[in-house]
């Protein structure tokens, strides 16, 4: 990896668990990207690359898997991991999730900043 922080882009519509995220990955030493919608981080995914996206799955204007769908799409951030974020952790299955769209890991809604962050970690630690 370059000499710079890693990058990751956060998408949720909960502004408090946005902050909440936002702030433990800069504590982490990620430089962190909030958006409150699907819509905004297809946006700022097709302007800058980010080496992690965060997305959470109920969202308006677009949810998490499609704003994944349409990631793959983008060529700054075909391939950038991407970690889902869920209340519905028993109703979605990871393994076609990750099959059909690449989703690098699902995350069940509650769940510690600090796991979060380790997730992170791991997965930009991983060739791709």
């Amino acid at each position: 990896m370059e000499d710079r922080s890693p990058r990751v882009l956060i998408a949720d519509d909960n502004a408090a668990l946005r902050r909440v995220i936002g702030f433990t990955f800069t504590g982490a030493g990620y430089e962190a990207v909030s958006v409150n919608d699907g819509a905004a981080a297809l946006e700022a995914a097709g302007l800058e690359s980010f080496d992690l996206i965060v997305t959470d799955q109920q969202m308006p204007r677009m949810s998490g898997l499609e704003l994944i769908e349409r990631l793959r799409e983008t060529p700054l951030n075909a391939d950038t991991p991407v970690v889902l974020l869920t209340a519905k952790g028993l109703e979605l299955e990871f393994g076609p999730l990750r099959k059909r769209l690449g989703v690098a890991a699902m995350v069940a809604k509650p769940f510690s900043p600090t796991e979060l962050t380790a997730v992170a970690d791991r997965l930009i630690a991983q060739p791709q």
